[in-house]
Formats: C-alpha cells, structure tokens, sequence
C-alpha cells in the first residue's frame, strides 16, 4: 500500500498534490455527468423541434433516447458518488461536488418530464396554435443555452476563479432570457383557446423549462463556490 501522509500529532496530513489530485478526480467524473446531462437537454430542444413538426415518429424516438439517457445520468452521479466516497475527508470540497451533481442530475429529470408530456399531446391529436408552438422553440433553446453555458462555466474551474465567475454571470444573463419567454409564454397558453388536457400538459411543460433553467443557475453557483476550492 502506498503511503499518502504522515502522523502529524493524532491527525494525518496529506502532501498538497494529493490533494490535487483528488480534486482532479472529482471534477472530471462531474464533468462527465454534466456531459450527459447537456446531451439529454439537447434532445429537449430537437423533441420541441420535432413536435412543432408534428413529426410523431421522431418524437418517440427522441423520447426512447431521453429516457436512456437519463439512464445514462443515473448511472454517471452513481460514479460521482462512489468516486467521492472513495475519496473520503481528504477533500474539503466534497459536499459541494454533491450538491453540484444532485443539482445537474434534477435538470434531466425535468427534461424526462418536458419529453413525456410533449409526446402526450402528440399521441392523443389534441392541438395547439401555432404562435404557442413557435414560442415553445424559442423558450426551449434559450434553456439549452443557459445549461450550455454552465458546462462553459465547469469548464473554466481550472483556469482559476475570476474565469469561472465571469462565466457564472453569463449563466445568470442566460435564465434572465428564459424567465421573461417563459411568463409570456405561461400567459399565452393560458389565454389560448386551447382545449384542457392540452393546456394544462402544456403549462407543465413550460414550467419544467424554467425549473431547468434555474436549476442550472443553482448549479453556476455551486460552481462558484468550487471554484474558491479548486
């Protein structure tokens, strides 16, 4: 077994670049789950695509790849998990790798929830107008944009603190956008002429667009606090 550290009274104490290197470790598995996480949410904006189309087949199809995917990110926080549990109290910033990861891991699980819904209206014919439908593209993009930028943002943790605020901010200016489509959009499809079943799958949809992106604004701000850390 090779040694990490020497008594040092009754504590252990660990050389600084074991530190480092644990740090290494858990960021690239969150790396790698936030990966899967943008995938999923990318899917998200070519589903919205395909149900403005009215193209069922590729909806259902895009709904079995989220549903896998979210398979995919269970099991990339499970790694994340045992990873950090491995690394044990040796690193000061563990919980707030936890906290990022069960942050990243709400937002594809709300994207199951936008797909599910989205795929329900389809299936049952029910119809929605087409200005609701055009504004439901551009509230879905502007969600990916905002998660896109907080993996820009995890990306930048190793190029020191001030690179990764200034990328935070970005992810903030990002929801900013998706708040103010979303309560146009919210009051739209309440003021539409739409049948129930569909309003109301559709408000849900909207709302879980926005809960993605706020969650992805609480995850800039675990990252910020990681960035003082790393």
């Amino acid at each position: 077994m090779v040694t990490v550290g020497h008594l040092w009274g009754n504590e252990m104490v660990f050389p600084v670049e074991t530190e480092e290197r644990v740090k290494r470790r858990a960021l690239n598995v969150s790396r790698d789950h936030l990966r899967q996480v943008v995938d999923i949410s990318r899917k998200i904006s070519q589903l919205v695509a395909a149900f403005v189309k009215g193209d069922k087949n590729v909806t259902r199809e895009l709904f079995a790849d989220i549903s896998k995917a979210q398979n995919d990110v269970d099991a990339a926080r499970r790694t994340v998990s045992l990873e950090l549990a491995e690394i044990g109290a040796i690193l000061m910033s563990r919980e707030d790798f936890f906290r990022f990861t069960n942050l990243t891991s709400e937002i594809a699980d709300f994207c199951v929830g936008i797909a599910f819904r989205l795929l329900q209206i389809m299936e049952r014919g029910w119809k929605v107008p087409k200005g609701i439908k055009e504004d439901l593209i551009k509230l879905s993009d502007a969600v990916f944009d905002t998660i896109s930028r907080l993996r820009e943002t995890v990306m930048t943790l190793n190029y020191g603190a001030s690179k990764a605020l200034e990328k935070a901010r970005e992810v903030e200016a990002a929801e900013r956008i998706v708040d103010g489509l979303y309560r146009q959009l919210e009051v739209d499809i309440i003021d539409s002429r739409m049948e129930l079943p569909p309003m109301f799958l559709l408000w849900d949809v909207v709302q879980l667009m926005e809960d993605a992106a706020d969650k992805a604004e609480d995850a800039s701000d675990a990252a910020r606090i990681l960035a003082f850390t790393l």
